[in-house]
């Protein structure tokens, strides 16, 4: 089944639908919306679908889950907060049926994907956006001035104490400790490292040398742990520590406000939708595929640049119809405005706007049983 060419260029997110406070009652596909917001696939679906990935997400999957089976008795969604690459790795092998990826596939990664779904390969479909928090350990001190050259010295190495002149000089009447810095990174493949590390190199490139991965630079040595929840733990237990990780994981710990332009940004998803509003479709991709590219040294005033757009990656065909309508029902309710408004209420992200959502479920919509 060919996909319609969908204008791909309109799926950039729109300042103002993707703040907290924008979740209408509009209906993008001009449809009457059944409960929860599935527009495009039946009304009644079971079995299970599998999917893995991206830890990020984990907060909002957990209410996706929950709220789909609540308008499905029959049908599971079970997934795996293994990582990114996990997610991806296991999507290319064929041993889940969708991945959540704060990273699209690559162009290799894409390539593989139609020995598994088919000529048309995979889709990336955004389903979550959240800014990356800059998290630290310091008692007493709940946020911090920081630019991408400090944020960037700090994470190699080279700042390697609080009272340092460098973030003394952007903290004016902060008394900073005498204690020495412990970065703590993701040991396992990331799509938040590769979000981060991408704003560093594109931010910072003096400093930060290495390209974009989702894999820590080995010659950086630091802390690591697994996962989302490792990073924050590991933070939240070492005075002094400092990480990057997905909002909604931050808890107590402080939060740095990231220098752009002339103004330092506080995280939030009205910010986190700026950074995103100037964003660029990938090419190369099929019709249906709504990768993003986002610019990291942006100086747009407000936005915030350390952030991630997380994606839904489902192949363009699967071999039965059950799979077929799970992904479609599933990929439906997790777009739609209940969807993102049960995904906001538990991870704090911001909801996609009416024009990406309009575009994610015609690509969610072209998804067909393989030929």
């Amino acid at each position: 089944m060919k996909a319609l060419r969908f204008g791909r260029a309109a799926a950039v997110i729109s300042v103002a639908a993707l703040a907290l406070t924008a979740c209408g009652s509009d209906n993008a596909t001009n449809q009457a919306e059944p409960a929860g917001g599935a527009t495009s696939a039946a009304a009644e679906v079971t079995g299970t679908l599998t999917g893995a990935g991206s830890s990020a997400q984990n907060a909002a999957m957990t209410a996706w889950q929950a709220g789909f089976q609540a308008m499905h008795s029959g049908a599971n969604i079970q997934y795996s907060p293994d990582g990114s690459g996990a997610g991806r790795d296991a999507f290319l092998a064929q041993g889940v049926q969708f991945a959540g990826s704060d990273a699209y596939l690559d162009d290799e990664e894409y390539e593989a994907s139609k020995e598994v779904c088919g000529p048309d390969g995979a889709i990336n479909i955004p389903a979550y956006v959240s800014p990356i928090a800059v998290a630290f350990n310091l008692p007493g001190i709940d946020s911090l001035n920081l630019d991408a050259p400090t944020i960037a010295s700090i994470f190699r190495g080279e700042i390697s104490n609080w009272n340092d002149d460098a973030i003394a000089a952007q903290n004016e009447g902060v008394e900073l400790p005498d204690t020495p810095i412990t970065v703590v990174h993701r040991a396992d493949e990331s799509g938040t490292t590769e979000n981060f590390t991408e704003y560093l190199a594109a931010a910072a490139p003096d400093v930060w040398t290495d390209e974009a991965s989702g894999d820590w630079p080995a010659e950086v040595v630091a802390e690591n742990a697994q996962g989302t929840n490792g990073v924050v733990s590991t933070t939240t237990a070492t005075e002094g520590a400092i990480t990057y990780t997905d909002a909604s994981a931050v808890g107590d710990l402080g939060q740095a406000l990231v220098k752009v332009g002339e103004e330092y940004v506080e995280l939030s998803p009205e910010a986190a939708s700026r950074a995103v509003e100037v964003a660029t479709p990938v090419e190369g991709r099929p019709d249906a595929d709504m990768s993003l590219d986002l610019e990291r040294d942006t100086t747009e005033s407000g936005a915030y640049p350390v952030v991630l757009v997380s994606y839904h990656i489902y192949c363009t065909t699967y071999e039965d119809q059950e799979t077929v309508d799970l992904a479609k029902a599933f990929g439906s309710y997790a777009i739609s405005e209940q969807g993102q408004e049960d995904a906001a209420s538990s991870a704090g992200n911001a909801p996609i706007s009416e024009a990406l959502r309009e575009q994610a479920q015609q690509a969610i919509d072209s998804i067909a049983v393989a030929s």
